[in-house]
C-alpha cells in the first residue's frame, strides 16, 4: 500500500503536472453546480429559464407583455429571474380597464347599443359620423388612398390616416378597410347593414361586406382637400393672359379631373387648372398666384367625362396641385462667405421654431443652423443643423437658450412667439412621441403632464423675457399670426435677415409650406388637460409677458392667449 502512496506523491511534486490535475478538477466540480442549478430552476413550479416578450403597439404606447408562445409582430428574448408569485401583467389590466373580448372571427356587433354609443363617442370635435354608404369596387363612394390592415384597424386610424393627407371624409369597410375621399359619391345604406367590428377595435363599427361606415373630418385648419393624389386648390378667375400665366394647355374630350391632373403630372407641372373640356398646366407665378379665391359655386359647371366632378369654364378655373414637386425653391446653400453677424432665431420649445426654419430655408436659399445637433433634423434635409453655430455660414441659428452669456453671442434675433397653452402641448406631445408623434394617454394622465407643466411654463415666460432684456435688435414673430399671413410675415423676416425677398420663391413656398413636421390636426386630446390651478398660472405668465412686449413698443401677444 506505501508503494502506490509513494508513487501519487512523487507525482503531484511535479509542479506542471501539480497545476494542471487541480486546474482541471475545479472546472469540473464548476460545471456540476451550474447544471445542478439549471435542473432545479426548471423543475421549479411557475419558473423559466427563458421568456418571451412581445412587443405590443397600441395608441396609448407601447407595452411589454409576455408571452408563452411565439406570436406575430415583434419579439425580445430577455432572460428573467423574478421572484415566485410577481405578477407581470400589462399596464393597461394593471390600471383595471376592462378588455372587451371575442373571437377572432367574429364581426358582427352583439347589440344595437354598442353601434349607438360608439357613433357618439365619435362626435366629439375629431369627426363626425355621416352614416353607412353603399361601396363596390365598380363603384367607390370614397375615391381617394386607401389602405387596409386586417389585423390593428381602428376608427380612429382611419381618420388620422385620411386627415394628415388632408382628405374630408374617411370611411371603413369589412372591419379592416380604410377609404379617403373629398366627396361620397354613392347612395346611402341602412345602419343595420354597417354591422362589422373593427379588426383592432372590437368595441367599434367598421362598415361591413360592400358598406362603409363614413365620418366627415373636422378639421381645425382649412382643409386642403384631394382628388386621388392631387390636392383641391380651389375656384379661381381666370388670368389675364392664359397663355402666358399657363404655357401648357390642351383640349381632352369627356373632361375629368383625374385625366387633367394625369395630363399635368406628365408634363410636370405641379397644377393642374380645368377650364371646362381644356386643361391648363403650369406652375404658380405673380401671373397666377393663387392667393385670391373664388366662391366654388362659380365653378360648379359639370365635367363630361364625371358627373360628380366640376371642371370650371372659360371664366373661372379649377385649380388642383399635382404631386410634382415644384423645385425653383428646392436649392440651398450655405451663405458664400462668412457671416460674423450672428442671427437668433430663437424660440420656446415648440413655438414652431422647426417649421420656421423649414419657410426661411424656401424662400431664402440658404440652410439655417441650430445651437444642437439633432440626427433626425439632418435627415429630413436641415444640411446647417451638422455646422458648429458659430461657423457663420448660415442664415440664421435655432437656439432655446435663454441665458444672458448665450443671448449676448448674437448680434440680431428673431423671436417666435406661441400661445403657452399651445406650445407646451406641442413639447410634451414631442418629448414623449418624437417630432411628428404623440405622448400616449398614459403621459397625459399619470404624473408626466402635470409635473412637465409646473417647470416648463415658467420656462416659456422667463425665457421670452429674458431674449427681450438682453437680446440686440429684436424681431418678434407670433406663431399664430404667421400661420394666419404667412407671406407677408415671411417677407418681414426674410427682410430683417438682409435679403431681397424673390416672389417666385415664396410662391414656390407657399405650395410646400408644411414640410416634414406637421403634426396631424385630428389628433387633440377629448379633453381639456389643465387644471384651474395650471390656467391660473399661465394666465399671470402670459400678462407679464404681455406687459413687458408693450413697455418695449411691441405688439402685445394676440388675444387669443387670453383670457382662458
Amino acid at each position: 500500500m506505501a508503494k502506490p502512496l509513494l508513487k501519487i506523491q512523487r507525482y503531484f511534486r511535479r509542479k506542471p503536472v501539480r497545476f494542471f490535475t487541480l486546474g482541471l478538477l475545479y472546472l469540473t466540480a464548476g460545471s456540476l453546480v451550474f447544471l445542478h442549478t439549471g435542473i432545479v430552476g426548471d423543475s421549479c413550479p411557475g419558473r423559466r429559464g427563458m421568456r418571451v416578450y412581445t412587443v405590443v403597439a397600441s395608441e396609448t404606447g407601447g407595452q411589454i407583455t409576455s408571452s408563452d408562445s411565439g406570436g406575430l409582430g415583434i419579439t425580445r428574448v430577455l432572460r428573467e429571474a423574478h421572484r415566485p408569485g410577481r405578477g407581470y401583467a400589462p399596464m393597461w389590466k394593471k390600471k383595471g380597464r376592462k378588455i372587451r373580448e371575442g373571437r377572432a372571427g367574429d364581426h358582427n356587433m352583439n347589440s344595437a347599443g354598442n353601434s349607438a354609443r360608439n357613433m357618439k363617442e365619435t362626435d366629439d370635435g375629431r369627426a363626425k359620423y355621416i352614416g353607412c354608404y353603399v361601396d363596390s369596387t365598380e363603384k367607390r363612394a370614397l375615391k381617394g388612398v386607401s389602405f387596409f390592415d386586417y389585423k390593428k384597424m381602428t376608427v380612429f386610424r382611419c381618420q388620422d390616416n385620411c386627415a394628415e393627407r388632408g382628405y374630408m371624409y374617411a370611411g371603413l369597410e369589412f372591419g379592416a378597410e380604410c377609404f379617403c375621399g373629398h366627396k361620397i359619391q354613392t347612395a346611402n345604406a341602412s345602419e343595420s347593414e354597417c354591422n362589422m367590428q373593427c379588426k383592432g377595435e372590437k368595441s367599434s363599427v367598421c362598415g361591413g361586406a360592400n358598406r362603409l361606415s363614413i365620418y366627415r373630418l373636422e378639421l381645425s385648419q382649412e382643409s386642403a382637400r384631394r382628388h386621388g393624389s392631387a390636392i383641391f386648390k380651389g375656384c379661381f378667375h381666370s388670368p389675364d393672359n392664359v397663355t402666358l400665366a399657363l404655357p401648357f394647355s390642351i383640349s381632352i374630350r369627356n373632361m375629368s379631373v383625374d385625366k387633367c391632373v394625369d395630363a399635368c403630372t406628365e408634363k410636370e407641372q405641379s397644377l393642374a387648372v380645368l377650364a371646362g373640356d381644356r386643361c391648363h398646366c403650369g406652375f404658380p407665378t405673380p401671373l397666377f398666384s393663387l392667393h385670391e379665391p373664388e366662391d366654388e359655386g362659380m365653378c360648379l359647371q359639370r365635367c363630361l367625362g364625371e358627373e360628380f366632378e366640376s371642371c370650371g369654364n372659360d371664366e373661372y378655373f379649377v385649380v388642383y396641385q399635382t404631386q410634382v414637386q415644384d423645385n425653383r425653391c428646392m436649392d440651398r446653400h450655405f451663405l458664400p462667405s462668412r457671416n460674423n453677424q450672428l442671427v437668433a432665431l430663437a424660440s420656446f420649445p415648440g413655438s414652431g421654431n422647426t417649421w420656421a426654419r423649414h419657410l426661411i430655408e424656401l424662400a431664402t436659399g440658404f440652410y439655417t443652423g441650430s445651437y444642437y445637433f439633432d440626427a433626425s433634423l439632418y435627415n429630413k434635409g436641415f444640411k446647417g443643423e451638422r455646422d458648429h453655430w458659430r461657423s457663420g455660414r448660415t442664415i440664421c441659428i435655432k437656439t432655446h437658450e435663454s441665458g444672458r452669456k448665450e443671448i449676448e453671442a448674437f448680434h440680431s434675433t428673431i423671436l417666435m412667439i406661441r400661445n403657452p397653452y399651445k406650445a407646451l402641448m406641442a413639447e410634451f406631445n414631442r418629448e414623449f412621441g418624437g417630432h411628428i408623434g404623440f405622448a400616449s394617454q398614459a403621459n397625459w394622465k399619470g404624473k408626466e403632464w402635470p409635473e412637465f407643466v409646473k417647470t416648463h411654463s415658467p420656462w416659456w415666460a422667463s425665457q421670452i423675457l429674458d431674449w427681450l432684456h438682453y437680446g440686440k435688435n429684436i424681431y418678434v414673430v407670433h406663431y399664430e399670426d404667421l400661420k394666419k399671413d404667412l407671406l407677408s410675415h415671411l417677407k418681414g423676416m426674410v427682410q430683417f435677415l438682409g435679403l431681397e425677398v424673390s416672389e417666385e420663391r415664396l410662391l414656390c413656398m407657399e405650395g410646400q409650406k408644411d414640410g416634414n413636421f406637421k403634426r396631424s390636426e385630428l389628433r387633440k386630446l377629448k379633453y381639456d388637460p389643465y387644471t384651474p390651478e395650471m390656467k391660473a398660472n399661465i394666465d399671470e405668465l402670459i400678462r407679464t409677458v404681455d406687459a413687458a412686449l408693450k413697455k418695449m413698443n411691441m405688439t402685445g401677444v394676440p388675444d387669443e392667449y387670453m383670457p382662458r
